[in-house]
């Protein structure tokens, strides 16, 4: 039954599950669960911050960074497709106070140098203060190159800006990217960190732990994050069962990504030659994926048709409409993550081969 619709469906592995239930325990609140401890320290090391803070999700470590960082009437420069701007509920303006300034994507996913600087407003009491940059990194599957992070935090210091990385897969980036510097994935990780203030960590994604992220920063930082955290209801007992799968997914499942990268690749390609083929012919359009998740687009009846035809088949995808210069269409996302094998890939190119032959 292979489910598509994200990394976040990941199931914990055998040996992490022994990982977990031989875990040392203790309350984290009062700082001393030992696993958790290890897993902050371990993150830390690897990418080169003082301090490490475990929490229940994405959504709330970059709150926590967010909130830690700036205060009421403050202002965070954002991408209009960032996860921190459309996909967090309105967090950093409903609960932190904080206004967010959102920038237009590039067509790679960046936000262009001269939006941003043009963005940060004057020492003036008629505008919020703007205080941080936020950087995604991947955005939608497209990997930001390690010269553009850097751009962003030099330009951070110059402007006196501090800077936070999104970095829910931030370990898919550096696997992306690390064999044209000729450094590791983790390497690469911690090199894309260099300049940053924060960055949060997905452990639940393409890592394959059931639960968890982590926000990292100096130890002043993240002083002031446990207090954040607290207040957002964050502040949990004995992690240690999840922070050892968190540990264990970050000592064994990062190299393991560039599989999925390969089988995003291995779907594009197989799906590419079917756009040629029967219903599908000039009509199913496909985004080359640069690491594990992969975007195509249809007119929307055709695509709720593939759609309910792979659904019959136990194959499960996520979709939503958007306009485009040539009418409306339907991108469907198919994400690629350690439960999905070789043999999904190709049994799934069976099914949308059949599809395309088919008489809906």
């Amino acid at each position: 039954m292979p489910d598509f619709r994200s990394d976040t469906v990941t199931q914990p592995t055998a040996a992490m599950k022994a990982v977990m239930f031989n875990a040392p325990l203790g309350d984290d609140v009062f700082n001393d669960d030992p696993s958790t401890l290890a897993l902050q320290q371990y993150a830390a090391d690897m990418l080169g911050f003082e301090a490490a803070l475990f929490a229940p999700s994405g959504t709330q470590t970059n709150l926590i960074a967010m909130m830690s960082h700036c205060q009421r009437g403050d202002e965070a420069i954002v991408g209009q497709q960032w996860h921190t701007y459309k996909w967090e509920g309105g967090g950093m303006a409903v609960l932190g106070s904080i206004q967010p300034q959102p920038l237009a994507l590039q067509s790679d996913g960046t936000l262009a140098l001269t939006d941003i600087l043009d963005a940060i407003k004057p020492d003036d009491p008629h505008f919020a203060r703007t205080r941080l940059i936020v950087i995604e990194n991947t955005v939608g599957g497209k990997v930001l190159p390690l010269h553009y992070m850097q751009e962003v935090a030099a330009l951070a210091k110059q402007q006196q800006l501090q800077c936070h990385i999104d970095g829910a897969r931030l370990f898919n980036a550096a696997v992306a990217l690390a064999p044209q510097h000729h450094l590791s994935p983790q390497q690469m990780a911690k090199t894309l960190c260099q300049g940053y203030d924060s960055v949060s960590i997905c452990l639940s994604k393409g890592l394959g732990a059931p639960v968890g992220s982590l926000l990292l920063g100096s130890a002043a930082f993240i002083q002031r994050a446990k207090r954040v955290r607290k207040m957002l209801g964050g502040g949990m007992r004995q992690t240690g069962l999840l922070a050892a799968a968190g540990h264990f997914a970050l000592q064994h499942h990062i190299d393991r990504l560039a599989e999925d990268h390969t089988h995003a690749r291995v779907l594009a390609d197989g799906l590419t030659t079917l756009a040629e083929q029967g219903q599908l012919a000039g009509q199913l359009i496909v985004h080359p994926p640069q690491t594990n998740i992969l975007f195509t687009d249809l007119a929307p009846t055709l695509a709720e048709q593939l759609i309910t035809f792979l659904a019959a088949k136990q194959v499960k995808l996520t979709s939503s409409n958007y306009a485009s210069a040539s009418g409306p269409l339907k991108r469907i996302r198919w994400v690629c993550h350690l439960d999905i094998s070789t043999h999904d890939i190709h049994h799934t190119l069976a099914l949308v081969a059949e599809f395309a032959h088919s008489k809906v």
